[in-house]
């Protein structure tokens, strides 16, 4: 049997269907690390063939070629891939099980933030605070006004700096040349723009935003939702939060 019938065989079409299924599946749930859909579907198809050229990645993945050259350096800067070297260049995954525990770790420091919103309402008898805006462009809309708003201080927490770079170029140029101190958490390798102060941490999840500590935007990792507050004090709380991952070791 040559191999296009090898390839086409019944049982070759199963495996390839099942094995599509489950990338198709575990990358939604790999999400929650604040991956692109790109980059879960490649981790997957690493996972699935051990180590392996950006091609065999792309094609298992079932994602563009050029597409997957990105999606798999951006999983060598998050720690979940490594990169072997060699022509072509091989990739290998990182060990589903360290995965998990970081998954297990965004998860608690995610519930975390909740719990302190919800101690923070609950101890001031206040009524609802946190409004949710979903549409990514409707949450980009809000960081812009945050920005342009901005007289003496913005505080951003976000894996995401290249994108939000990308959309709001113009309002982060204008907040500086107004004087507003612009303070950055970002994750190791991200470019940041001149003028600002950088903090570099690693397993960023979501987007936080603090403006003159008076209001706040907490994101989604994919910033297809938020939570916004302009309650003074529930800002000043999530902005001391933000403080203290400045304060961490790197």
């Amino acid at each position: 049997m040559d191999e296009k019938k090898k390839r086409d065989s019944p049982s070759q079409v199963a495996f390839d269907l099942d094995l599509e299924r489950e990338v198709e599946n575990a990358s939604r749930a790999l999400e929650i690390l604040g991956l692109t859909g790109y980059e879960a579907r490649a981790y997957m198809a690493l996972v699935a063939h051990g180590h392996a050229p950006a091609d065999a990645v792309a094609q298992t993945a079932r994602i563009p070629r050029t597409s997957c050259y990105k999606a798999l350096e951006s999983l060598v800067e998050k720690g979940l891939a490594y990169s072997l070297g060699g022509r072509p260049r091989l990739y290998k995954a990182e060990d589903p099980n360290v995965v998990r525990r970081m998954a297990q770790k965004r998860l608690d420091e995610t519930f975390d933030r909740l719990s302190m919103v919800h101690e923070i309402l609950s101890e001031k008898g206040l009524p609802q605070l946190v409004y949710t805006i979903v549409g990514k462009d409707r949450v980009f809309e809000k960081i812009r006004e945050l920005l342009d708003e901005s007289q003496k201080r913005f505080i951003i927490s976000t894996p995401l700096l290249s994108e939000i770079r990308k959309n709001l170029r113009k309002e982060i140029e204008n907040a500086l040349r107004r004087g507003v101190d612009l303070v950055v958490i970002t994750e190791p390798g991200q470019k940041t723009p001149a003028g600002v102060k950088v903090f570099r941490r690693k397993g960023l999840i979501a987007t936080d935003i603090i403006s003159d500590g008076t209001r706040a935007l907490l994101a989604s990792p994919d910033l297809n939702a938020c939570g916004y507050t302009d309650n003074p004090a529930l800002a000043q709380h999530l902005e001391r939060f933000l403080e203290i991952m400045m304060e961490k070791p790197v």
